[in-house]
């Protein structure tokens, strides 16, 4: 991962698209500082109990102030099935953030359980049962009831439905659709599933091999795609109309994906390109991310050459 640079509007949600190992989940391990990036900045801003607001560099902040970041920040794992603690009761898993970093007595702990469970759609009586004797929708939910507990305002979601049914997908999606109306939450929204992506997402960035390369509006990314590794993802993706997928021009990429820690000179994607592979820009210099139309930004030599 290097030279990765986006911002997330306060109440708006960013999807992070692109293929298995490119560097999604550590992106957003690194925004939360639960792996040590080795440069950069993360700037949160926050509202203070006055009003007013204030920028902080996460990367830069100190153990204690680190500590009170936490509260900000969040994150929902992927996998519903490993992410709670089985030996641990589910009110129990949801208030031991409120133990940790609040002076709220038990009592005032346990009605916040309560409120959280049924603001995620469980029944509040499920305080004292475990894990296990959940669905992974259900776990899921939990999940964002854990990561609400603090009232965080930026909440990263890791491919947060991947591990579920789809006919749950859809339910924990509305979910944080409805919350985010709701409370103003702002999200960083990790998937592969491009229709998981498009259903929830403002805006959409689509990395490979570690960069960023097309980043726009949802609506945009889907209807005028720029690059040609986007090209090759919205092909692939299936549509609920017969006729039309057996209509579709599929873009079938060469090759595997080249290992990060050894990525191809110039762009990283020319080995694989239908363009970049027969230019010698490509396989010599690395296109910068520059917004080529209306904020529609591009990493690509040639994104006008792009069909449909």
């Amino acid at each position: 991962m290097a030279g990765v640079s986006f911002d997330i509007p306060r109440g708006t949600t960013l999807g992070l698209v692109g293929e298995s190992g490119c560097g999604k989940s550590t992106t957003a391990r690194c925004v939360l500082r639960l792996i040590e990036p080795t440069s950069g900045q993360v700037l949160l801003r926050r509202r203070l109990q006055n009003g007013d607001a204030e920028t902080i560099d996460v990367l830069a902040a100190d153990r204690s102030q680190l500590r009170s970041l936490r509260r900000e920040m969040q994150i929902v794992f992927q996998d519903p099935f490993a992410s709670l603690n089985p030996r641990m009761r589910v009110g129990d898993i949801i208030e031991e953030q409120l133990v940790v970093h609040t002076s709220m007595t038990e009592n005032a702990r346990r009605e916040r359980v309560r409120s959280l469970l049924e603001l995620v759609g469980l029944n509040p009586k499920y305080t004292d049962r475990f894990p296990h004797e959940f669905s992974g929708g259900q776990r899921q939910r939990i999940g964002v009831a854990r990561a609400l507990a603090l009232n965080p305002g930026f909440i990263v979601a890791d491919e947060p439905v991947s591990a579920l049914d789809v006919s749950i997908q859809a339910q924990v999606l509305n979910l944080l659709n409805e919350l985010q109306a709701r409370l103003g939450l702002t999200y960083l929204f990790i998937a592969h599933d491009l229709a998981v992506v498009r259903h929830i997402s403002d805006r959409i960035a689509v990395m490979y091999l570690g960069k960023i390369v097309e980043m726009t509006a949802s609506d945009t990314l889907f209807r005028e795609p720029l690059h040609p590794y986007t090209h090759a993802l919205l092909s692939a993706a299936p549509v609920p109309d017969p006729p039309a997928q057996r209509a579709r021009r599929r873009l079938l990429l060469e090759g595997e994906v080249p290992s990060p820690l050894n990525p191809p000179t110039g762009c990283r994607f020319h080995p694989r390109c239908p363009v970049g592979r027969d230019q010698e820009v490509c396989r010599t210099t690395e296109p910068p991310l520059e917004d080529k139309e209306l904020g529609h930004l591009v990493a690509c030599h040639f994104p006008q050459r792009l069909s449909g």
